[in-house]
């Protein structure tokens, strides 16, 4: 199979130049002239896709090298993208950066090369006239392999700043394709190192998103961009597909004797559990589950017949109030929890099933608590799981990812979740009864058995 979907990478030489403006703002912009497009994010950020989701009306994607391995960019970019006209990839950080101390790996140029896309560097250009040029020279032939196929001027002052711009930018061989002046109306309030989520802000949200296009259509050569995307080159391989890779066909999952109903998995969602992969919920329904979204923050009562519960990233210290005076949901949670029932959770869902969050009654279901701290915790982490869960044997090796401003105390249970490697040896989590609890983030289409094993237990709890 052979994916030729035009695309583009959108990258920048360090964090703030406006990548996610452009990004968002080009994958409107093309969506408005009638273009299927589909949505990519380099890195394990969990926020930004909810605005490319906005912009595009597709399920914004992660691409992610470190937690999936270089094999599964090209496959999972392929799945996302099929049936599109275009695909736009936001990349994270600056274009050469990182995960720490591994070279290139989880890069944005990494991921570029792999996609063999061309990269648009979006360069903040608001305190600097000619050494632009140098700049850009620089990025451009740090790695040959890396193709700068243009440059979008970003938070330009004036005419006369974008004359000086575009004069030194002549003999660079790099053309100018975009110049943004400064738009205060497309800023987004920020939380840690990210975006308020959308589902916290949609209506505003949605305004930003519609600002970030009028500001892209205006000031950028869409044609000339289009054209750009179209250059890149052919990727040979299949597609991901969540069935293929739980190696059972959604319909007939050999696990579930003939004729009885599919287990229901509960997945929490609404304003506070934010953070969650697509592929997830793909490959729980691929091994056999019916996924049913529920909202902690207004659904009192777990979906009819759960047999499974997952509850992933987000931000509930924002809404402990309301999440501890949802007392039935609570105690629905412990309830399914006490019987044995596969509950998985993820950072978030860690801090939902302590005794209390802040001071605030949780569910209670793991005999710990959780307060905010000041210190953000975040890197990329090698894991093992160090007890057998409902989501993997002991000794199951992952990649995973942290990303907290909050403490859990005690750090584990008697039989830790897993043992991280960096960046100091230690063991974190929880493993009791069904319950796997953990503020480490996976992406499971790197570990496809999780999601199998998971369903299995719902049928057999």
């Amino acid at each position: 199979m052979v994916t030729s979907v035009p695309r583009l990478v959108v990258a920048a030489p360090s964090s703030g130049s406006g990548k996610t403006t452009v990004a968002t703002g080009l994958m409107a912009a093309f969506a408005a002239r009638g273009l299927a497009v589909s949505p990519h994010k380099v890195g394990p950020d969990y926020i930004d896709p909810g605005y490319h989701a906005l912009a595009t009306g597709r399920v914004g994607r992660n691409l992610d090298a470190y937690l999936c391995g270089t094999e599964l960019i090209g496959p999972l970019f392929a799945h996302g993208a099929r049936g599109c006209d275009l695909a736009v990839v936001e990349g994270v950080m600056g274009l050469y950066d990182g995960a720490a101390g591994e070279g290139e790996l989880a890069s944005t140029a990494q991921v570029a090369k792999l996609l063999r896309a061309p990269v648009v560097l979006v360069v903040d250009a608001s305190s600097q006239s000619r050494s632009v040029a140098a700049l850009v020279h620089g990025f451009a032939s740090w790695d040959p392999e890396v193709r700068i196929g243009g440059v979008i001027l970003n938070k330009v002052g004036s005419d006369r700043h974008e004359a000086m711009l575009r004069e030194a930018l002549d003999a660079s061989g790099v053309p100018v394709l975009g110049v943004l002046r400064r738009a205060p109306q497309v800023d987004t309030p920020s939380r840690h190192l990210g975006l308020v989520p959308v589902a916290e802000r949609r209506s505003e949200a949605v305004e930003a998103v519609a600002a970030m296009a009028a500001q892209v259509s205006a000031g950028c050569d869409l044609d000339a961009l289009a054209a750009l995307a179209r250059g890149a080159g052919a990727l040979s391989g299949a597609a991901w597909d969540a069935a293929e890779a739980v190696e059972s066909p959604t319909h007939d999952h050999p696990t579930r004797p003939a004729g009885k109903r599919a287990p229901v998995v509960a997945v929490a969602g609404g304003e506070a559990f934010t953070f969650s992969y697509a592929e997830h919920t793909e490959l729980l329904a691929a091994a056999g589950a019916e996924v049913v979204p529920f909202d902690p923050l207004r659904d009192e009562h777990l979906p009819d017949g759960t047999r499974g519960l997952v509850i992933g990233g987000g931000f509930p210290e924002v809404y402990a109030a309301e999440l501890s005076a949802n007392e039935p949901l609570r105690k629905a949670v412990a309830a399914l929890a006490e019987s044995g029932a596969p509950v998985a959770a993820e950072c978030a869902g860690l801090l939902y099933l302590c005794r209390e969050l802040d001071g605030r009654p949780m569910c209670g279901v793991l005999d710990a608590t959780a307060r905010m701290d000041e210190r953000l915790t975040l890197g990329y982490r090698d894991a093992v799981a160090v007890s057998d869960s409902v989501l993997a044997a002991a000794g199951t090796r992952m990649r995973g990812h942290e990303f907290h401003r909050t403490v859990v105390e005690p750090g584990a249970g008697a039989a830790p979740a897993w043992g991280v490697r960096a960046p100091e040896r230690r063991v974190e989590g929880f493993v009791q009864h069904g319950v796997h609890a953990s503020y480490l983030h996976t992406h499971w289409a790197s570990e496809p058995g999780v999601a199998r094993r998971f369903v299995e237990r719902c049928l057999t709890s």
